[in-house]
């Protein structure tokens, strides 16, 4: 799960697993693999990272992927 903020400042956590696109419109879009829709505070890029942050949290990305991820290798 991520913690996430609507535009009213109020937090919910979300199952990253759902997750099916993220878009900027400026506002921040998150399409889950349900068809419902969430407009959140946080930019793509945060997204992204907090989602990568969990998945390295349950073992779903490996030390070695990480160093792929960020051109160790």
């Amino acid at each position: 799960m991520i913690k996430l903020t609507r535009l009213n400042g109020n937090t919910f956590y979300l199952n990253a697993f759902l997750i099916e696109t993220v878009e900027s419109f400026p506002d921040t879009t998150v399409l889950l693999t349900n068809g419902k829709r969430y407009v959140v505070r946080e930019d793509a890029e945060t997204l992204v990272s907090l989602t990568k942050q969990f998945y390295r949290d349950i073992r779903m990305i490996t030390i070695d992927q990480q160093k792929e991820e960020s051109g160790l290798e």
